[in-house]
């Protein structure tokens, strides 16, 4: 009995050891994004894409997500951020979730996409295979690094100003399929392309952010939800589409178990597994939505066939059907599979994309009499579905298709969307290069949070205060009314660090050149372009006394603020330094080299930056008082030469008098004998004055010079004279000359 309780006790401890080792232990998860919004094209503006960047960017932020991003890329940074953030990926370890948002103009050649730089020209066909970046490129890239999830959202699918002459472009997106524990979307079905948005934002974007903060959404439903949102707000417009790999072990926002709820997902759920003609045409279409393929809109159409939303659901099958025999096709690549297609769309998206697949492969357009047909998943399309795709894209707005617009989704479908979305102002004017826009924040339910096991970001203003509407309120009031360089101090101080930290990040390489022109990168400059849909530019918070350096580097620890009354309770981005712990100037020596110089650059720059813009401000504090006395200044100058004018004309009339005065004859001969007036003759001086210029003149009396041009006479030497004898006083004779006087 005593040997068998050791052994007892020994068996529950190992049962125990095993038990712990074999629970899940959630691993530490490391967030990374890449985001950027294309708008300044040089072939034709976009009004939203620097827009949704921003504010995709700002929720990634808030989810503890690592982001950089940039806006107005060219071809040579826009290749350089992607390859930077793939090695960031690689360096990130296998916990990592990626994600890669690109908004701007979306084009497709020959089965690929690309996303297009704001340089890029297109005369031929070719050089939207030099000039843009292969999307395919980069998503093969991450998946292919062991990662935990990726995500690569094309935000497009726009009605593109590149085309080529004769030889039309297939608009939208190519169909694709996503990468194993990858999702891929794109803001418009394949083939498809979304309307013109006026901003500020896009509706992809609001949907996307949206669902994010809803909180507890898988990738799946996630997108569900945000399809069913865009095609609710576009009116039809614009159905997104994903293709799904990723898995369901990644959620943005948890929500907590209390939280009130959003919609119905157990009615959902029961919906989609019954047949749509037990639904209703309005519940039937919100489910086609949510499943987004083929079979279920074919079954859509079969069970209502006089519906009014037929027609619409028809041209998204016609849109589907194409893209999907068109995939078939690329993949196979033979002239065999082109002429099949060209047999099946002969004025298809895609029907000059086949031929110059086949003068590639050295084959003729037209197939010859026999060849192999190749064997599609499709059936043929009917005749009422080539009217969708007897043009290069589709664009379900087009007036010529008159299709009624959708009802909206039933409530515990999707709820109506947020006050918080429907009324978000425009974003603040950009001031710097590449800099991407900063939305007004809205701070997260109590009830949403992100994930405890995500590692949290380095110095992310937001994701430590995504609950604190105080600090939110501060730093969007910060961003919009930039205070002077006096008087801040406390928690607005804190606000003003908070204003500027919580801009995204630039990608390292565009930090480290300082923009394409060696300007700066970031900071408070005039803006270089406007931001589209926003406001005339202001900038973020500007430096001064009460104002503490942001720390620039963005791995370096983060110091919190000292809590000051009345101000904030959480607070990341900034770090104070004691005066009494400053070293002496007098014993600094020589400044080391800096591993993070190029952080250090942009930190000066910001800093040069807000010094310039309190500078304006002052000067424009100042313009009023400044202008009136340089008008005042320029008056009395003004008045002064009218003077001066007036006095040099006055002694000129009275020169000019005189002048007349002299010049008149005298009205009576002179009293005493004097000089005659101007050109009167001389009558020769009284007492031997020299006669008038022109006389001749009377020879001297006294052995005087002749007049001018006479000859002059020699001088006759004076005889010499004896000088007088001295006299002498008293009487004396004088001397004898030549004696000696006594």
């Amino acid at each position: 009995m005593r040997l068998v309780r050791p052994l007892w006790t020994l068996a529950c401890v190992l049962m125990l050891t095993v038990v712990c080792f074999a629970a899940p232990v959630t691993a530490a998860e490391k967030r990374i994004a890449l985001v950027v919004g294309n708008a300044a094209y040089a072939a034709g503006a976009l009004a939203t894409p620097a827009n949704d960047a921003g504010l995709v960017a700002q929720t990634l932020q808030a989810a503890g997500f690592d982001v950089i991003g940039a806006r107005d890329l060219d071809e040579d940074n826009l290749r350089k951020a992607l390859r930077d953030f793939v090695d960031k990926a690689a360096a990130s370890g296998p916990d990592t979730v990626a994600v890669l948002y690109l908004a701007g103009y979306g084009l497709q050649l020959e089965g690929e996409n690309y996303f297009a730089p704001i340089d890029l020209r297109v005369t031929t066909a070719a050089d939207v295979g030099l000039r843009a970046l292969r999307i395919s490129d980069y998503a093969k890239s991450l998946a292919a690094l062991p990662l935990k999830a990726r995500f690569v959202i094309l935000d497009g699918a726009r009605r593109s100003p590149f085309t080529v002459p004769d030889k039309p472009l297939a608009g939208g997106l190519a169909l694709t399929e996503a990468e194993p524990g990858s999702l891929i979307a794109f803001n418009a079905a394949p083939g498809t392309v979304g309307p013109d948005e006026k901003g500020p934002y896009g509706a992809y974007a609001q949907a996307l952010v949206e669902m994010m903060r809803e909180g507890g959404l898988k990738p799946g439903p996630l997108f569900e939800r945000v399809r069913l949102r865009v095609d609710e707000v576009t009116k039809g417009a614009e159905v997104p589409w994903d293709s799904n790999r990723a898995g369901d072990g990644v959620v943005f926002f948890e929500r907590a178990a209390d939280a009130p709820p959003a919609g119905q997902p157990e009615k959902v759920a029961a919906l989609r597994d019954r047949p749509l003609r037990d639904l209703g045409a309005r519940d039937a279409y919100a489910v086609c939505l949510q499943r987004d393929d083929l079979a279920g809109y074919q079954e859509f159409v079969t069970d209502y066939p006089s519906d009014a939303l037929t027609r619409r659901v028809r041209a998204l099958i016609a849109a589907r059907r194409e893209a999907l025999v068109w995939r078939r096709t690329w993949l196979v690549g033979t002239p065999d599979a082109y002429w099949s297609y060209l047999n099946r769309y002969p004025r298809g998206p895609h029907a000059w994309d086949a031929r110059r697949r086949l003068a590639s492969l050295a084959a003729a357009y037209d197939p010859p009499p026999r060849f192999f047909t190749i064997t599609y998943d499709v059936a043929p399309p009917p005749p009422e579905e080539i009217v969708y795709v007897d043009r290069p894209v589709l664009y379900l707005a087009d007036p010529i298709y008159d299709l009624p617009p959708p009802p909206p989704p039933p409530v515990f479908f999707l709820p109506p969307p947020p006050a918080y979305l429907v009324a978000l102002a425009p974003p603040p004017p950009v001031y710097g290069l590449y800099v991407l826009p900063s939305p007004p924040i809205v701070a997260v339910p109590a009830y949403v949070s992100a994930p405890t096991y995500v590692v949290p970001p380095p110095n992310n203003v937001i994701f430590e205060n995504i609950h604190n509407t105080t600090v939110v309120e501060q730093i969007n009031h910060q961003a919009i009314v930039s205070p002077t360089a006096a008087g801040i101090g406390g928690a607005l101080a804190g606000a003003a660090i908070g204003a500027t930290a919580s801009r995204v990040a630039l990608p390292a390489g565009l930090a480290a050149r300082g923009g394409p022109n060696g300007g700066p990168t970031g900071g408070s400059l005039p803006p270089s372009s406007p931001s589209p849909g926003g406001v005339p530019s202001r900038a973020f918070g500007g430096g001064g006394p009460g104002v503490a350096r942001l720390q620039s580097n963005p791995g370096a620890p983060v110091a919190p603020m000292p809590v000051q009354p009345g101000g904030m309770q959480r607070f990341t981005g900034q770090t104070r330094t004691d005066p009494a712990a400053r070293p002496d100037p007098r014993t600094i020596g020589p400044r080391p080299f800096r591993q993070n110089a190029p952080a250090e650059v942009q930190r000066r720059q910001e800093m040069f930056g807000r010094r310039a813009i309190d500078r304006q401000a002052i000067g424009a504090q100042r313009q009023p008082p400044m202008q009136a006395g340089r008008q005042q200044a320029f008056e009395a100058s003004r008045q002064r030469q009218m003077i001066q004018a007036q006095r040099a004309r006055e002694m000129n009339l009275q020169r000019r008098e005189m002048i007349m005065q002299r010049a008149a004859p005298m009205p009576h001969a002179p009293a005493f004998a004097g000089r005659p007036m101007m050109g009167q003759p001389h009558p020769g001086p009284a007492y031997g004055g020299r006669p008038m210029m022109g006389q001749p003149q009377p020879a001297p009396a006294f052995g005087g010079r002749p007049p001018m041009g006479q000859p002059h006479p020699a001088p006759m030497p004076a005889p010499r004279q004896a000088p007088p004898p001295p006299q002498h006083a008293g009487g004396h004779p004088p001397c004898r000359p030549g004696a000696p006087c006594h």
